[in-house]
């Protein structure tokens, strides 16, 4: 199957942010990536909107990735992306902001938002492995972006993500955080949890060390435990045979995975604990989405 990509080419603006102003320039580029490639290296974020380009799922901790030297600058920059957004409204946003490591410009790259296509949640997606990792996973740097570009090259056509691995470990997906579920229960969810959701019932494997901590990842791991799951930090092997696995990002949510180079994960569908974190993480979304100017 051919996957409809989050990333699909879209138009782009890019704004510079300069004494309160949005500064426009040109740009030939069909991608964020491709752009980020031109610009000068830096720390970078990237996010959508919802709520009709009015809030933003974990928007605090995005601009904390900034590390923007005043106070007064994050309130110019939430209000530069709520002018954009509205210039979208009432559809949604996509943005890139980088501060450049050299000067601390800030660069923004906004574009139309269309969430990935339904079926990629109902069905699930294929997913590929590459030996790489980042050389400091902490921080979400511009430069990987043009250091991991052949990797990057492989998603199109039925790979829609690329896992990144050391030593046969999975530490996390390209542009993505990366969840295995190696105990489950029937799909009902009747049997081994009883009646309390606070019962132990499922063990969720992902890596806490040489990842890049993602905003959506907080979220569901909070979720996860509310729903009786146990969590156990560590990357998983791609030798284990998982119940299911999935991804998580701020612009996509929870995309359930069914195959790893090839071969199923689990019984190849999208699994019952995949599908009831989705389910959470939505309701999550509508209640906790932050405003994007108060």
């Amino acid at each position: 199957m051919i996957w409809r990509h989050y990333n699909q080419p879209m138009s782009i603006s890019a704004f510079r942010l300069q004494a309160r102003r949005l500064i426009p320039f040109e740009t030939d580029a069909a991608s964020p990536d491709e752009l980020t490639r031109q610009l000068p290296r830096g720390l970078y974020t990237t996010f959508s909107t919802n709520h009709g380009g009015t809030r933003v799922m974990g928007l605090s901790a995005h601009l904390d990735r900034l590390n923007l030297l005043t106070l007064a600058s994050r309130v110019d920059l939430r209000r530069a992306l709520s002018q954009l957004a509205a210039s979208n409204a009432p559809g949604e946003s996509r943005f890139r902001v980088i501060v450049s490591d050299a000067d601390g410009t800030v660069y923004i790259i906004v574009q139309p938002f269309a969430p990935p296509a339904k079926e990629i949640y109902e069905r699930g997606v294929h997913v590929v492995s590459a030996d790489l990792v980042r050389h400091d996973a902490r921080r979400k740097d511009s430069g990987f972006i043009a250091a991991s570009q052949p990797q990057r090259a492989q998603v199109g056509g039925d790979v829609y993500e690329v896992l990144l691995t050391k030593k046969g470990r999975i530490y996390e997906g390209m542009t993505s955080n990366f969840y295995a579920v190696v105990s489950s229960v029937p799909q009902d969810l009747s049997c081994a949890c009883g009646e309390s959701q606070n019962e132990f019932c499922g063990t969720l494997i992902t890596a806490r060390t040489g990842i890049l901590l993602g905003v959506t990842r907080r979220a569901v791991l909070r979720l996860a435990r509310g729903e009786g799951m146990d969590i156990e930090y560590r990357p998983p092997r791609l030798d284990e045979n998982f119940a299911e696995a999935f991804l998580t990002s701020s612009s996509r949510g929870i995309v359930p995975i069914v195959k790893i180079d090839g071969k199923a994960v689990g019984e190849g569908r999208v699994g019952a604990w995949t599908k009831r974190l989705s389910l959470a993480y939505q309701a999550y979304v509508e209640e906790r989405s932050e405003k994007l100017v108060e």
